[in-house]
């Protein structure tokens, strides 16, 4: 576990390149620096952030989840189903799409923590199966919805942020809170550090890293149903390459491949840089190739740097 020092230089670090991000483009682009463009990007975060925080611990726990985009495209469009098709409540389609992530969370979990196969390719084999359930439930058409899914993604009153993003910020703050003080984040950060010693002081590392991979599948179900709000429709194309932007907000942000290793403090901050990047690029009017190009180098700069602070210690 991280000592005080290392966490608050971590997040000095992190607060400076955001901060440097912001000046840059501010500096490039007259709008930028502007309330519309900040409340922009708050709205367009919720998904990737609740998406990254769950990404956060299941490579905590030395795994990772690629089908959390198929997942969430899966639930947005199952409770873009509920609504328009079958006229349910929005909060009750919500709940199903929750119930859906977590089913796909759990049999991520089950097959790979119980049968001792790799999460990479169970989780690879969800996201193809988890999209074609999203274009079979659609027809592979978007679904339009209009107000009926709105009030998520409406401003609250001035402040400018939507209902969807206090409620990601509230997922990364108990994240963040379960992870530095809580006894099951502590335990969490034992058996990512080492599995072998966690089980030998009686931790069993099997039902917690369930729990892990459930918890990604209900927060991808949640990013489907901000997402749906945000677009007013559900599209079963939503959220491809969601995973990479996940996996890049919390390497970004400093948590560990190798597992043991996390913040949800810092993965927002990796969040908002990545989100910060894009949309200054986009203001500057580089071209989408480039944006990527871009986008990449500053993912395998984090790579890199995370195997920096691995040898150094």
């Amino acid at each position: 576990m991280k000592s005080p020092r290392a966490s608050w230089i971590d997040f000095a670090a992190m607060a400076l390149i955001l901060a440097a991000l912001i000046g840059l483009f501010g500096l490039t682009s007259r709008n930028f620096l502007s309330a519309a463009t900040f409340s922009t990007l708050a709205n367009r975060i919720p998904t990737l952030t609740v998406v990254a925080a769950a990404m956060t611990l299941v490579l905590m726990v030395r795994g990772i989840d690629l089908s959390v985009g198929s997942v969430m495209a899966l639930a947005g469009t199952v409770a873009g189903v509920l609504v328009g098709d079958f006229g349910w409540n929005f909060g009750l389609a919500a709940l199903a799409a929750l119930a859906v992530g977590a089913a796909c969370g759990a049999v991520n979990g089950g097959i790979s923590v119980y049968l001792n196969v790799p999460s990479f390719i169970v989780t690879l084999g969800t996201l193809e199966a988890a999209r074609g359930l999203a274009y079979l439930a659609t027809d592979s058409q978007t679904k339009y919805l209009g107000a009926a899914v709105a009030p998520l993604s409406n401003p609250l009153w001035t402040a400018g942020v939507s209902a969807a993003f206090v409620i990601a910020l509230i997922v990364v703050i108990k994240g963040q809170i379960v992870l530095s003080q809580a006894v099951a984040g502590r335990r969490l950060i034992a058996v990512g550090a080492n599995e072998e010693a966690a089980f030998i002081s009686g931790i069993d590392p099997r039902p917690l890293k369930f729990r892990v991979f459930l918890l990604s599948g209900a927060l991808a179900g949640l990013g489907g149903v901000f997402y749906v709000s945000r677009l007013g429709a559900a599209d079963p194309n939503a959220g491809i390459g969601l995973e990479l932007s996940a996996i890049a907000a919390a390497v970004i942000g400093g948590t560990s491949l190798a597992g043991g290793r996390g913040s949800m403090i810092n993965t927002f901050f990796g969040v908002l840089i990545i989100a910060t990047l894009e949309a200054g690029l986009a203001q500057a009017g580089v071209s989408e190739p480039l944006k990527r190009v871009i986008t990449g180098a500053v993912i395998v700069l984090a790579v890199l740097a995370d195997a920096w602070r691995q040898r150094r210690r």
